[in-house]
């Protein structure tokens, strides 16, 4: 991690990573590129769907390959770079056929590397296998959901899913959010963990910032009226006069509560469900 100087406020806590240590090239792969106009959180009638986007600096999309369908061919890493649409690196991979692709950039796996995606390929980082062929307790990401719709799960920066058991056609995954869930073993996944792991440690410092990154203010509830939110209105600073926090539409919020829709489609996968709220120390 890099730190500043104090010479601001807002100065003091900023942190940024060290992209000189990690990064081997500035300019992105042309050829695998394209410009687009971002939705800023609109729908296709321009209506605001997604609050607080908005703004931020211009970005190139990079073509990223969560499909990986070059089975049985060897690759070699070329340049490790970064990507303005995601927290973790990307690096830029040639085939033996020649063909070059962007990829997720595991931990451990530097320029001059090579990976192959193969059901007989080695158990080691980079590599991409099916579920029931990996080992349990083996770290993966780019998990698929079904096999052949590409990589869904477990993309983040630093972020890593455990293979914990295999029954019935099915391979059990324990996933960051520390949910167990049910995915057929058939898909594929990546083995080990998602580059740069220091993204969660980053102190944004300062509000521009923030803008830069198309993040749009956020106003409290308790700050707005009654008629805006449920939280608001009252004189002088109030409490939200609620047992459990709410959102803008009424739905639960907050730490400590479940805000899964309780008919979705997933729901017999799940094996067990994910932690939530403030965890109690083991004693």
């Amino acid at each position: 991690m890099k730190r500043y100087h104090p010479h601001t406020k807002s100065r003091r806590h900023m942190t940024t990573i060290s992209y000189r240590d990690h990064l081997t090239v500035s300019e992105p792969h042309k050829a695998l590129t394209v410009g687009f106009k971002r939705d800023m959180g609109r729908n296709s009638q321009g209506r605001i769907t997604v609050r607080h986007k908005g703004g931020g600096h211009r970005k190139l999309y990079r073509l990223v390959d969560f499909v990986y369908d070059k089975k049985d061919m060897v690759a070699k890493v070329l340049t490790v770079e970064y990507d303005p649409f995601r927290t973790g690196f990307i690096a830029l991979v040639q085939y033996l056929d020649g063909q070059k692709r962007y990829v997720l950039l595991p931990q451990s796996v530097k320029v001059g590397h090579t990976f192959i995606v193969s059901e007989t390929a080695p158990v080691t980082p980079g590599n991409r296998l099916p579920l029931r062929k990996i080992p349990v307790g083996t770290f993966v990401y780019n998990v698929e959901i079904k096999p052949g719709n590409g990589a869904r799960l477990v993309r983040s920066a630093g972020s890593f899913a455990q293979v914990i058991a295999n029954d019935s056609g099915y391979t059990h995954v324990k996933m960051p959010s520390t949910e167990v869930r049910k995915i057929i073993d058939t898909a594929w996944a990546s083995v080990g963990a998602v580059s740069n792991e220091e993204s969660r440690l980053v102190n944004i410092g300062k509000a521009g910032r923030s803008r830069w990154l198309g993040i749009r203010p956020t106003v409290r509830g308790t700050a707005q009226n009654p008629v805006d939110h449920p939280h608001g209105g009252g004189e002088g600073r109030q409490g939200r006069g609620l047992r459990r926090a709410k959102s803008r539409w009424g739905k639960p919020t907050g730490k400590g509560q479940k805000t899964r829709t309780p008919k979705k489609y997933s729901n017999v996968f799940i094996v067990s469900r994910r932690r939530v709220g403030k965890q109690k120390k083991a004693e």
